[in-house]
């Protein structure tokens, strides 16, 4: 099951039980590094991208979005839901693929350090993955600075 963690809090996960299948989203306050809310958009199962591209929207200025696909984050996945998240900064959400894991960080209303690591993507391969058809997890680690904004 997908994981987000911020500041070592678990914000999205199996055990708070609002992980699921698609995308998962934890919009994160900028100042206080506190999670504000916290979904996942199926993206198997069902049209989920237009209230993805809502949620996405309505993050407030001066936050931080933290995104993981667990088991499928594309095969319903709209141009336009794509289009948002690449508004937001990914490069590798126009590549994601069936089974792709992937991670990615984006600031709302200030921009990120240049050298920051913001974005992994790791495909499903069935010659090379460690799993069977799942690639292996994959993690984005560093520390955003307090004076972004």
């Amino acid at each position: 099951m997908a994981k987000i963690c911020f500041e070592d809090e678990q914000l999205i996960s199996e055990e708070k039980q609002n992980a699921g299948r698609g995308i998962n989203i934890a919009v994160v306050d900028y100042d206080t590094g506190k999670c504000m809310d916290a979904k996942y958009f199926d993206m198997w199962e069902g049209e989920f991208s237009g209230h993805m591209i809502d949620f996405i929207k309505k993050a407030p200025q001066g936050s931080l979005l933290l995104m993981v696909t667990h088991d499928d984050g594309s095969t319903k996945l709209k141009q336009d839901a794509k289009k948002a998240i690449a508004d937001l900064g990914s490069k590798e959400i126009q590549n994601i693929r069936f089974r792709s894991s992937w991670a990615f960080i984006a600031a709302k209303g200030f921009k990120l350090p240049d050298n920051l690591e913001k974005e992994k993507i790791n495909h499903s391969d069935g010659k090379k993955n460690r799993y069977g058809g799942w690639p292996a997890e994959i993690q984005i680690e560093g520390c955003i600075p307090r004076n972004l904004r």
